[in-house]
């Protein structure tokens, strides 16, 4: 029974949302019973994870909550080895327009960003995390994301930010100018890292 429940969510990446346990054969009586048991455990309304021994990663959980999710700012700075500190919240880019209560989960913790429309789709990448494709501002993107937040972000990370995105092969200059613009942060490029563009 134990097996089979973790085989299901496993299928589905760690998190069920009711329908998909129903279709299971998990009805109400059976769902509150398992979460009764500590197997499982309601991480939004309408949405439940597995909680077996094996734990599974919060990138499941996070594309299947948030699909209109864009990883960002110091979590993307972790993707690309710009930092050697591991966010305490997933940041996630979604558009200002989002229903703010979606965030009021326990877990995983998510720092949602609002943004607007005209800025919001700009720079998006594919990414994988733990065996799963995500959508993720690139380098440049976030480095610039990094400048027009400079007041909000711990001065060692921005420093090591920076510095490892200079050292970076993949960089793109002529893209991280024309986000600079559209994002109104030229000047704070030119002044941080004009000297070595």
């Amino acid at each position: 029974m134990d097996r089979e429940l973790k085989k299901i969510f496993e299928y589905h990446g760690g998190v069920m949302k009711t329908a998909e346990l129903k279709e299971a054969g998990y009805y109400y009586k059976k769902i509150r019973s398992l979460i009764d048991s500590g197997q499982i455990e309601q991480v939004r309304r309408g949405y439940y994870q597995y909680i077996g021994n094996a734990s599974f990663s919060d990138i499941p959980s996070i594309t299947k909550l948030f699909p209109d999710g864009i990883i960002c700012m110091e979590s993307a700075l972790e993707y690309y080895g710009y930092t050697d500190r591991t966010p305490s919240a997933w940041h996630l880019a979604v558009e200002n327009t989002s229903t703010r209560t979606r965030f009021y989960i326990d877990y995983p913790i998510i720092k949602p960003h609002f943004i607007k429309a005209d800025r919001y789709l700009l720079g998006i990448d594919q990414g994988e995390i733990d065996g799963c494709e995500v959508k993720i501002y690139d380098r440049d993107r976030t480095i610039c994301d990094l400048l027009l937040h400079r007041n909000k972000i711990d001065g060692e990370v921005f420093n090591t930010a920076i510095q490892r995105y200079i050292n970076d092969p993949k960089r793109m200059t002529a893209r991280l100018m024309k986000y600079a613009k559209q994002l109104h942060v030229e000047r704070k490029v030119r002044e941080v890292l004009g000297v070595w563009l």
